[in-house]
């Protein structure tokens, strides 16, 4: 079989258990109204998540569920918990879903927040989509509340600083969390290494360029929302991966490497099977079978500059998740989501750009001074310090 044809199946088969886990994720859905000191929100829950209250033994009780709503759901105005007026009121539903009406008075409309902790202690990874109306600004927003992030500020929070933000602050934005993110830089190091030739740097940029471009948009815009603690572990993956290529271009022995990237990707695997936490096994099986062919074809071929446009994008479609997390921790504006993408974006380029050609032009700087060590010697212990650095980042952010 063609070595294309390989990769063909090598990342259908890497993208199956991202696919399968999107069909099991645990998430419901809450809107909120602002009116002064009056908060009202209506959270709808699949019945899959309230039957957790039960252990899915039986259908809990409108009841029950209401009560524990109303302990993990609530408006909050200058650090207090607004009181909630009673009754909460079930409303009709879909099937398969339960819907509550709450009703919250807050002693100030200064410094509103809303909160929601629910069902964060049964499913760590629960995700709530929150929407958020302010009736007296008619500002409207979106936001993801996860277990890290469970309170959004309302009035004076990021959401209007974005709202009233320039395009030149995204710009800056997309630039700060390139310059931020060590994460992000040692990826961008590790594209500079293995580029001998500027073809070949242009190829891995653009890959990852689209490869970034299009997940970010995604995720901001909602059409697809990551469990985030999975895309960081993969992130780090992707680092260890660029300097284990490194490593099987410069001793062109690339079936030790994989068989290593493979084999301790499989016993992460069988760890989780045996109830070890860590990722999902299907996807640390598609991860490994992802690696060692990838390795393997990179190690084999005596100029790849053309396929790494297709690594890079797949790597960039992970980073690209990456970048969005940040923002989806921020109240996100709606009608300037479009502004927002594309100035954060292009910042993210401006960031990359600065970074290789910082990058470039040290080593150039050291070999006119005569002070560069020779190339493989650079070449290896950056790329081994690179894979020692994202095993590390993978193994605990994947157990975290």
């Amino acid at each position: 079989m063609r070595p294309a044809a390989i990769f063909c199946l090598v990342l259908a088969a890497a993208a199956m258990p991202c696919i399968a886990e999107g069909h099991t994720r645990s998430q419901s859905h809450s809107v909120w109204e602002i009116n002064g000191r009056s908060v009202d929100v209506i959270v709808t829950i699949p019945d899959i998540e309230a039957n957790r209250l039960g252990g899915d033994a039986a259908p809990v009780s409108s009841a029950r569920l209401s009560d524990y709503l109303a302990e993990k759901t609530y408006a909050l105005a200058d650090g207090k918990r607004c009181a909630l007026i009673p009754p909460v009121q079930p409303l009709s539903a879909l099937p398969g879903f339960r819907k509550f009406d709450f009703t919250f008075r807050c002693d100030s409309a200064a410094n509103l927040q809303i909160h929601s902790g629910a069902f964060f202690d049964l499913v760590p990874s629960h995700t709530n989509f929150a929407q958020v109306q302010n009736g007296q600004s008619g500002e409207f927003t979106e936001q993801l509340i996860t277990r890290e992030h469970q309170t959004i500020e309302v009035t004076g929070g990021a959401g209007s600083r974005l709202k009233n933000a320039s395009f030149f602050e995204f710009i800056r934005m997309g630039m700060m969390h390139i310059f931020s993110g060590v994460d992000h830089m040692s990826f961008l190091l590790g594209l500079v290494l293995i580029s001998r030739r500027l073809r070949d740097l242009v190829f891995v940029v653009t890959g990852f360029t689209i490869g970034h471009s299009l997940t970010l948009a995604l995720a901001v815009t909602g059409v697809l929302r990551p469990h985030a603690e999975y895309i960081d572990a993969l992130v780090a993956l992707t680092i260890a991966l660029i300097g284990a290529e490194n490593i099987v271009v410069q001793t062109h022995r690339p079936r030790m490497v994989a068989l290593g990237a493979a084999l301790v990707l499989g016993l992460m695997a069988l760890f989780q099977l045996l109830g070890f936490g860590g990722l999902p096994s299907l996807l640390l099986l598609g991860a490994g079978l992802f690696a060692a062919n990838y390795l393997l074809i990179s190690g084999n071929i005596r100029d790849a500059g053309r396929l790494r446009v297709l690594i890079t994008l797949v790597f960039g479609l992970i980073h690209g998740f990456g970048f969005a997390a940040d923002l989806l921790e921020m109240q996100l504006p709606t009608e300037r989501l479009a502004a927002l993408l594309v100035g954060f974006n292009l910042g993210v380029e401006i960031g990359q750009v600065v970074l290789v050609i910082g990058a470039t032009m040290l080593v150039l700087a050291l070999r006119k001074l005569h002070l560069a060590l020779p190339r493989p010697v650079v070449v290896d212990v950056a790329s081994a310090f690179l894979v020692g650095l994202g095993v590390f980042w993978f193994v605990s952010r994947s157990y975290a």
